[in-house]
Formats: C-alpha cells, sequence, structure tokens
C-alpha cells in the first residue's frame, strides 16, 4: 500500500471498542496488518460504541476528529479496523477527502502483494472481485479492455449494470480455471495416496514460525522466511527424512488471522485442501506471544470454517528461545495443563526441532503397520495389488516366494486382508 513513488503511505488507524474483549490486541495487529502492506500508521483514533452509526461507521464528532488528523498528520489513507458497508466507506471518503479502506480491503490487499504463483494470483483476484463486486461506484471499465469494449454495453444499460457484468464474467472464469487445478491437485494427492505417503500439513496463526520449521526441519535454506505477516501464501511440500526409515510430505499453508476474510477462505478453499487431505496437523502456536490462547482458538475456528476440526493434531509450541528460563517453565506448566501432548520446540536453536521430529515418528508408526507378506510368486494379481494398497519397503525371493515387507494404513490392512482372505499376523 505505497504510493506510485514506493514511499509508503502516511496512515490513520481507526478503532471502536465494542466490548469485545481484544480490543487492544486487534488494534496493535492492525498496524503490524497496515505496515506489512507498505503503510506507515501515523496516528491512532479509538472510540466506544453500542453500535455502528448507519452512516459513517462512527458518530459525525468523531468523523470531525479523524478529519481533523487528517489533516494535521498529512494523512493519505485511513484504515478502519472494522468491515464498512459500501455506503459507510463512500460517506467517509467523501466527509475526509482521502481513501479509506476497511479490514478486509487491506488483508486482501496484503494477499495481492504477496501471492507469487499463477493460482495464489488467480485466488487473491477471485477474493477482491468477490469483495468489490458489492461496491461498485464506477471503478471497472478498465476490464472492458479483456473484452474489446466497442460494442460491448448493450441498449440502454447504465455504465454500473455494465461494471457489474464484466466483473461477473471475470468472476466465472476465474473459477473455471481454478476449478481446473483444484483436479489437478486431487489427481496428485492420489497419487501420493497410493504410494502411502504420510502427509503433514503445518497451520497457525500467521507469524508463527511455520515456515521456519519447515527450512530447519527439511535442512532447505530455500524456503521463504520472514519475520511478518503472511510472509507465505502458497502451499509448499517439501518430504522430510524422520529418521529409522521414515518419510513425510510435510505442507506449510498460509496462516490465520482475526477476521480472515470470508472471500479468502472461500478463494482459498482449493489450497486449504491440503489441510482437510492430511494426515495430521502439526498447529504451530507462538509460545512467545502472550495472546497465544487467543491465536489458537481463531486457528481453531477457521479449521472448523474448512471442515478441518476433527482431524488429528500435534500441537507445536514454536520459539522457547525466545522466553527467559523461568518465564519459560511457567508458560509450559501452563500449557501442558491446557494442551495435553504439546510439544515444544525452536526453529533456530541446534536440534530445536528434535522433539518435533520423534512425536511426527510416533504418529506414523501408529498410523502406518510394517508387515511381512509371503505371496507365491506366480501370484501377480496379489503382487500387484499390495504395491497399489502399501508402501513396498523390501522385497526379496525365497523358494517360490515373494517375501514383501509393506507399510499398510488401518484402511488398506483391510483392504489386503479380504484380498488375501485372512486376517495379518500381528
Amino acid at each position: 500500500m505505497a504510493d506510485v513513488s514506493g514511499n509508503s503511505m502516511r496512515a490513520a488507524l481507526v478503532g471502536i471498542d465494542f466490548g469485545a474483549g481484544d480490543f487492544k490486541a486487534s488494534l496493535e495487529e492492525l498496524a503490524l496488518l497496515a505496515r506489512s502492506a507498505g503503510a506507515e500508521p501515523v496516528t491512532t483514533i479509538t472510540a466506544k460504541r453500542n453500535s455502528p452509526d448507519p452512516a459513517h461507521f462512527v458518530g459525525s464528532g468523531k468523523a470531525d476528529e479523524i478529519a481533523q488528523a487528517v489533516l494535521a498528520d498529512k494523512v493519505e489513507i485511513v484504515i478502519f479496523n472494522h468491515a464498512l458497508s459500501p455506503a459507510q466507506q463512500r460517506n467517509l471518503e467523501r466527509r475526509l477527502n482521502v481513501r479509506v479502506v476497511d479490514r478486509t480491503s487491506l488483508i486482501l490487499d496484503i494477499f495481492a502483494q504477496r501471492a507469487q504463483s499463477h493460482e495464489g494470483k488467480l485466488q487473491v483476484e477471485l477474493a477482491q472481485l468477490q469483495h468489490l463486486a458489492t461496491r461498485l461506484i464506477r471503478g471497472w471499465t478498465h476490464l472492458e479492455r479483456q473484452k474489446g469494449g466497442i460494442g460491448l454495453r448493450g441498449p440502454g444499460e447504465t455504465q454500473l449494470e455494465t461494471d457489474r457484468r464484466l466483473i461477473g464474467e471475470r468472476v466465472k472464469m476465474l473459477r473455471t480455471r481454478l476449478s481446473k487445478l483444484r483436479k489437478q491437485h486431487e489427481t496428485q494427492r492420489r497419487s501420493r495416496g497410493r504410494k502411502q505417503t504420510f502427509s503433514v500439513s503445518l497451520v497457525g496463526y500467521t507469524n508463527a514460525g511455520k515456515s521456519s520449521i519447515l527450512r530447519a526441519i527439511g535442512n532447505d535454506p530455500g524456503v521463504f522466511v520472514e519475520d511478518r505477516l503472511f510472509a507465505t501464501l502458497d502451499p509448499l511440500t517439501r518430504e522430510i527424512a524422520l529418521g529409522d526409515g521414515e518419510n513425510i510430505l510435510l505442507t506449510d499453508t498460509v496462516g490465520f488471522v482475526r477476521k480472515l476474510p470470508h472471500q479468502l477462505v472461500a478463494s482459498f478453499r482449493a489450497t486449504l485442501d491440503e489441510v482437510r487431505e492430511a494426515d495430521v496437523l502439526l498447529h504451530v502456536i507462538d509460545i512467545a506471544d502472550p495472546l497465544w490462547e487467543e491465536h489458537r482458538a481463531v486457528v481453531v475456528e477457521v479449521l472448523a470454517e474448512l471442515g478441518a476440526n476433527e482431524k488429528p493434531v500435534i500441537h507445536v509450541f514454536n520459539k522457547q528461545d525466545l522466553l527467559a528460563p523461568e518465564e519459560l517453565e511457567a508458560v509450559r506448566e501452563r500449557v501442558t495443563n491446557l494442551v495435553p501432548g504439546a510439544v515444544f520446540v525452536s526453529a533456530e536453536e541446534p536440534d530445536g526441532l528434535e522433539p518435533l521430529k520423534r512425536a511426527l515418528l510416533r504418529r506414523v508408526r501408529a498410523e502406518r503397520r510394517v508387515v511381512e507378506l509371503r505371496v507365491p510368486a506366480s501370484d501377480g494379481r496379489t503382487l500387484a495389488a499390495l504395491y497399489r494398497e502399501g508402501d513396498v519397503l523390501e522385497q526379496r525371493s525365497d523358494d517360490g516366494e515373494v517375501v514383501l515387507k509393506v507399510r499398510l494404513t488401518p484402511e488398506s490392512m483391510g483392504r489386503v486382508e479380504r484380498l488375501l482372505g485372512a486376517p495379518i499376523p500381528s
């Protein structure tokens, strides 16, 4: 959210306290979001209300106070820590004579800046169009260039109707493209499933350290890591060796945040399918953040919205290196009481992820049994089925038989037993 010269825009932040307990933390997060978008907060205006004003969200007197701050601090953009209606946004811009954006638009702007992959850019554009379609003010005629423009408008059609139709056509095209990409991902996941690869997805509040964990545990300096909100948008998968011959596929996903726009959740649903299809989720939590409990609740809420709230979860408390020993001991005691089975790690310390590796190794072994089976060498059908259903670790010949060491899931175990017509020995 920089100006055309590349300089940060001077921003005024506006937050209204409606009695929610996280008001201060949410406002601090808004400042981080603003900086992530390229704006520089120079003043913050707050107020208490029971409900939003229908016309300006804030009262008339508070609107005048914001207008005075705009002039006094040379503010170029006013950012509200709330969702504004189209009418409220237009009324405020007329009154303040500067651009006004709400929290939803701000997050969408950050996503638009950060998206790198073709799919990510399509997802962000779809979310932006769905959001902006509700607040059209003759701002989308540039889309005509993609259709030729001349002869496009029908008899008697207003400019607003033309803009809406153009956006509708663009949205339809984006959904078609994303649907094709989603089918490709499903094919890739089915291929991974046939190989019986144990899949794990990193989830968590933004800036909790998911990418740092992926980079450290995979010893991969190519994984992008930066101390900022939404540093990672596009999913990134790496094969990780846990030791003892056990490998997993570990996928980093987009971080969550308070009031994550529903348009983004819907648009990124294809990307977040990685979360729903994973065998286990690693919920990464910043143990050094005093608000970790609130952040954990936000992630749980978004996972429920994605339909992934029933997935097995390992809670990973990261950044323990940032706490003093006595402070860490107190926090760990509280965490252990609230989240049994939690794992404490540091992605920045040597061997700081060993507890996580051990926890993953236990989970993989609990979910995947390794069995030894003997099959007549002439039984090609059964041999092919074992390769299809499981992960064959070893194969050798022994007196006319093929001896296989196979890793099987509980589901594939049942199918193999039905194929063999007998239970597999423990």
